[in-house]
């Protein structure tokens, strides 16, 4: 977050941080890429809530995808990993924060 964000991206980034197996699968993602599968194995979650908390992280900008082919697998797979980021809200963040 900086000085340009509006209040309408840190509500994002809040509802985003604001779910416990969010923030598990943002872990997970700070630690290493991983492909969605492995993921959901990892934290015994299927992978199709896997994707719907990923795309709540990706909104908020603190993850990201890229899909890679393996020559030996004829599928796509698509690996995750966890962008950099600080998140400093303070009195002096919200006092100096656009509105819409």
């Amino acid at each position: 977050m900086d000085d340009r964000s509006s209040i309408s991206e840190l509500a994002t980034v809040c509802e985003a941080l604001g779910n416990s197996v969010r923030l598990r699968i943002l872990k997970k993602l700070c630690e290493r890429e991983w492909y969605v599968y492995e993921l959901a194995k990892e934290l015994g979650i299927s992978r199709q809530l896997i994707y719907l908390h990923i795309r709540k992280l990706e909104k908020a900008g603190l993850v990201e995808g890229e899909i890679r082919f393996d020559p030996s697998d004829p599928r796509a797979k698509k690996f995750y990993r966890a962008r950099k980021f600080r998140i400093v809200v303070d009195n002096e963040t919200l006092r100096r924060i656009e509105e819409e």
